[in-house]
């Protein structure tokens, strides 16, 4: 029965040492900071695009009246 879980240890101990799902967790932070950035950018660029047709369509109207 010691042996056993002697080469559980042995194996966990092996899982834990590998490196191979760290990639991820350093990853992940970093694309929530520019997903972050992107909505931010985007919102304030749907703000201004907005005023732009706004102005457009006024002098229009304000050019065929």
């Amino acid at each position: 029965m010691k042996d056993v879980i002697y080469k559980l240890s042995a194996n966990l101990q092996v899982l834990m040492m590998r490196e191979e799902g760290q990639d991820l967790v350093e990853y992940a932070p970093l694309v929530s900071l520019i997903s972050l950035g992107a909505v931010t950018s985007l919102s304030t660029l749907a703000v201004d695009i907005k005023s732009v047709f706004t102005t457009i369509g006024t002098r229009l109207t304000s050019a065929a009246g």
